[in-house]
């Protein structure tokens, strides 16, 4: 990754195999179509010059809260290895809605060199139910696996969520999730899926991280990122590169050029 600022592309994949969404009168058709996006919105993205990807069953809702099961995993992790021969930029993972230790399994038998967790530490009620965080358990399997190189990127204040009880300073969230959680860095968003990050919250959240990278996990596109890269140490975009800006489309690899242009990258 670059030691500069971080541009991290969505892999939005579409419904896999056993999610509602997924078309099953003709399973092997529709699953090589998903193949054949999933792979075509990759290199949309790193020819447009992201400097990393984010891969997630962003199509299998409802999510389940916790663990998925090992279907989930099994074609997750297909996914990962085919782009790891396909790409030269590294890439994460991420399990919805709160399934970190399956993404980092799915992360070491992948070669992914990051994953994301929405809640880390704490607790959070989101559509899923109330999502308590992971990282006891993380923390303990990244040792067992061999995978302390694998980063975690832990959301603070996590989208499509609220506190439960009265919320923390974002301040106190940050502390407890770098030091008590152990995560190798935040990523702060706006309340959903494409929606303006506060630029105040990151300027609270980066000034309580200190070294720890702080990263925008929504709302970014080619009019703000100079902004928010004024403040924060990366973005991971979405919504903003798809056609017509649609998150349900394919990346369109012009609006990715126009993004990293933007950022003078």
């Amino acid at each position: 990754m670059p030691d500069s600022k971080l541009v991290i592309g969505m892999v939005h994949l579409p419904p896999l195999p056993g999610s509602p969404g997924f078309d099953a009168t003709n399973a092997r058709a529709a699953l090589g179509e998903l193949n054949e996006r999933v792979m075509a919105d990759a290199e949309a993205l790193v020819e447009g010059g992201v400097h990393a990807l984010m891969v997630e069953n962003f199509g299998d809702l409802p999510f389940y809260p916790r663990r998925v099961p090992a279907h989930v995993i099994s074609h997750m992790t297909a996914i990962a290895n085919d782009l790891l021969l396909t790409i030269d930029v590294p890439f994460g993972i991420n399990v919805l809605r709160n399934d970190g230790r399956s993404a980092l399994a799915i992360a070491a038998a992948s070669g992914a060199t990051f994953i994301r967790v929405n809640v880390l530490c704490g607790a959070r009620v989101t559509d899923q139910g109330v999502i308590e965080g992971i990282a006891h358990d993380l923390l303990r399997d990244r040792v067992q696996l061999g995978a302390t190189d694998i980063r975690i990127f832990a959301d603070v204040d996590v989208k499509h969520s609220t506190a439960v009880g009265e919320p923390q300073p974002i301040e106190d969230e940050v502390k407890d999730t770098l030091q008590r959680g152990l995560a190798d860095a935040l990523i702060v968003s706006g309340a959903g899926t494409g929606a303006l990050t506060d630029i105040d919250h990151v300027q609270r959240a980066k000034t309580a991280a200190g070294d720890a990278p702080v990263i925008i996990g929504s709302g970014v596109n080619a009019d703000n990122i100079a902004d928010y890269l004024n403040i924060a140490d990366g973005v991971i975009v979405g919504s903003s590169l798809k056609k017509d800006g649609d998150v349900r489309k394919p990346v369109d690899v012009e609006r990715v050029k126009k993004l990293i242009n933007a950022m003078g990258g």
